[in-house]
C-alpha cells in the first residue's frame, strides 16, 4: 500500500492489511510463519519552517502482529517468536533538513524518518518495525548449551567426547609462575 501525499492532502487514510509470508524481505535469518496483520492511520502533518516554507510530513500510527521463525544464537535451532508492536512514526521529505548547520539532535528529531518522492510504502515501514521489534540475540531457552566448538554437536541433544578445556597459550607465562609458587 502506497501513501501518496496528494491523497493525504485531501483526507487521512485508514489502513487494515494482512501480508502473507514472503511479502516482506526480512533477511536470510528471519522467516515469517504467519500473516502479518496491521491496522492504523496515515495523515498529513504540515509543519511551518520560517514564514514561507511548509513541510509536508507523513504521520503513521498503527499496530502490527505476526509470528516469525528465527535461529537460536547458541545452537542454531529454529525458534518461534511472536511480534506485537504499536508504532507512531513521522516521515519528512528527503533533503528538507539538508544544509542546516550541525546541531545536536533532540530526542524528538531522532524519531523522524525520511521519504523520497511523492509518498511512502507501507511495506517498507512494516519491514523496519518488525526488524526493530526483534531482540539482538535470541536463544531457544535460557539454559541453551549451544554447539561444541570442536565437533559442532548440539550440546542440548547429546554430549560429545571432545576435550572441553584447551589451554590458552597466552596464559602459559602465568601457569609457569603458578607452578614455581606451588613447589
Amino acid at each position: 500500500m502506497f501513501f501518496d501525499i496528494q491523497d493525504l492532502t485531501l483526507h487521512p487514510v485508514d489502513f487494515k492489511e494482512e501480508l502473507q509470508p514472503g511479502a516482506l524481505d526480512l533477511g536470510a535469518d528471519v522467516q515469517q510463519r504467519g500473516p502479518l496483520k496491521t491496522a492504523g492511520r496515515a495523515e498529513l502533518v504540515e509543519e511551518h519552517h520560517g514564514k514561507h516554507q511548509i513541510i509536508k510530513d507523513i504521520r503513521l500510527r498503527g499496530d502490527l502482529a505476526t509470528s516469525l521463525e528465527l535461529i537460536c544464537a547458541r545452537c542454531l535451532e529454529p525458534v518461534q517468536q511472536d511480534v506485537k508492536r504499536s508504532f507512531e512514526l513521522l516521515y519528512r521529505p528527503v533533503g528538507v533538513d539538508a544544509g542546516r548547520d550541525e546541531l545536536s539532535v533532540t530526542d524528538a528529531e531522532a524519531e523522524i524518518g525520511y521519504y523520497q518522492g511523492q509518498g511512502i510504502l507501507l511495506e517498507d515501514v512494516l519491514r523496519e518495525q518488525v526488524l526493530l521489534a526483534l531482540p539482538l540475540k535470541i536463544t531457544c531457552r535460557e539454559d541453551c548449551k549451544g554447539l561444541c566448538p570442536q565437533c559442532g554437536v548440539n550440546l542440548n541433544q547429546q554430549q560429545c567426547s571432545c576435550v572441553t578445556t584447551l589451554p590458552d597459550p597466552r596464559w602459559s607465562a602465568l601457569e609457569e609462575i603458578r607452578g614455581r609458587l606451588e613447589h
